[in-house]
């Protein structure tokens, strides 16, 4: 190895414990956890009339593929939409995919919905990094293409 390059591989290694090289700090070391499944429920009477699907595919394994490549979905994860703390459905899992109704509650239209991801096999909850606009009569994502959210770890 010639004088120049082992003084580069050097600065190089020396940087990347300076700055780090790692993964980002707020990432786990594990998803694995002891959360219990949660018990979300559905405020009675939303309007009906006031309401959106979405067809969503929950992809760990994509998104982690070091974390999570253990990763599989099973009967038991539960996806839910929220308005704040209001849960404004709750999908129904079929072959991969997450079917959601969101019915706007009583007390108004909320103006975004966030998702939030229980997965049985890590015994943990996830929270959709970003939020889409609720928008009345409308569908997110189809079985031909489904929403794709990313998800983080829940606090």
């Amino acid at each position: 190895m010639s004088k120049h390059l082992y003084i580069f591989v050097l600065c190089t290694l020396s940087l990347c414990t300076l700055v780090g090289c790692k993964k980002d700090k707020n990432e786990p070391e594990t998803f694995i956890s002891d959360k219990a499944r949660p018990t979300w429920t559905v405020p009675a009477n939303p309007d009906p009339s006031i309401s959106m699907t979405a067809v969503i595919k929950v992809d760990l394994k994509a998104q982690y593929p070091d974390l999570a490549a253990d990763f599989v979905l099973n009967a038991n994860d539960m996806l839910a939409a929220f308005s704040g703390e209001t849960c404004l459905g709750i999908a129904k899992y079929e072959e991969g995919l997450f079917f959601l109704y969101i019915a706007s509650p009583v007390t108004g239209n909320p103006s975004s919905v966030t998702l939030r991801y229980y997965s049985a096999h890590y015994k943990n909850l996830f929270e959709a990094v970003n939020a889409f606009p609720f928008v009345n009569d409308t569908q997110q994502g189809t079985t031909a293409e489904p929403f794709k959210p990313a998800f983080v770890v829940a606090k």
